[in-house]
């Protein structure tokens, strides 16, 4: 499929792919294989692989897990074109997350998290909206700068999409963007007490390095279309971009991340 793409032309760009661990831990065997793929395209078709570090959970993460990781990807025999960090964007995602409530794709929900566990539904089942879902944008924003600002405790509140609580795929039905967790990030400090959820950061994180070229576990794959279309144009591989157009979608979240499920 690469080797279609390349040799036709089909992007009009160099393969350009990222491997995007989350530091909550050590490297094990099943992750070999996104890092080999990911890392192993970009040598064979003259492309370029980042690594992104996808360090938004300020309960788990550590730098000794980055070092770790960084080590192991050089033991194995590749180093990559740029080192970035999910959680540089936290101020874009946050401007993003105001953009959507602004325009009412986006809520402040207050209930906990069984509450929200609950109104989700089932496979068979459609889920249920919450009571807080036709808060006004203007009553959603008020809230939301609040969270920022610190005034709330973990679990007061938590922003979601507002998608379709009767979508087919669960990972549709409102999922939540931000949450609030009052801890120190090992890298931005106690500068932030709400942190994007996996399924917000990672394909914007994309969007706005310009990885268009992404390879996962297929475990993965439900994750995909939970990323919000509301995003940054991409960039050169390799170069930031301040987040402008809701144009573009990014497509496929990657393996080696832990995904988030209701906070």
């Amino acid at each position: 499929m690469v080797a279609d793409d390349v040799a036709s032309g089909k992007f009009g760009r160099a393969v350009c792919t990222r491997f995007p661990p989350e530091p909550n831990g050590y490297l094990h065997i099943g992750h070999s294989k996104s890092l080999v793929l990911n890392f192993g395209l970009a040598r064979d078709f003259g492309g370029k692989c980042n690594l992104r570090f996808d360090d938004t959970n300020p309960f788990t993460e550590d730098i000794k897990y980055v070092n770790a990781i960084k080590e192991d990807i050089r033991w194995l025999g590749f180093e990559w074109d740029n080192e970035f960090y999910a959680s540089d964007y936290f101020e874009p995602l946050y401007d993003i997350a105001v953009k959507l409530v602004k325009e009412g794709k986006a809520y402040v929900d207050s209930q906990n998290e069984e509450e929200i566990r609950s109104g989700r539904g089932t496979v068979t089942t459609p889920g249920t909206d919450s009571p807080y879902r036709s808060r006004t944008p203007d009553e959603n924003l008020d809230l939301l700068e609040r969270m920022k600002a610190g005034e709330f405790e973990d679990g007061a509140h938590v922003l979601r999409a507002r998608i379709d609580m009767a979508h087919p795929n669960m990972i549709m039905r409102d999922p939540l963007l931000l949450r609030i967790r009052k801890a120190s990030h090992y890298r931005r400090g106690d500068a932030w007490c709400i942190y994007p959820l996996y399924d917000f950061a990672h394909g914007l994180s994309d969007a706005i390095e310009g990885s268009r070229t992404r390879y996962a576990r297929w475990s993965s794959r439900t994750t995909a279309t939970s990323t919000t279309g509301s995003c940054a144009r991409p960039a050169s591989c390799g170069r930031r971009s301040r987040p402008s157009s809701p144009a573009c979608r990014s497509t496929t979240p990657s393996c080696p991340s832990g995904s988030s499920s209701a906070w």
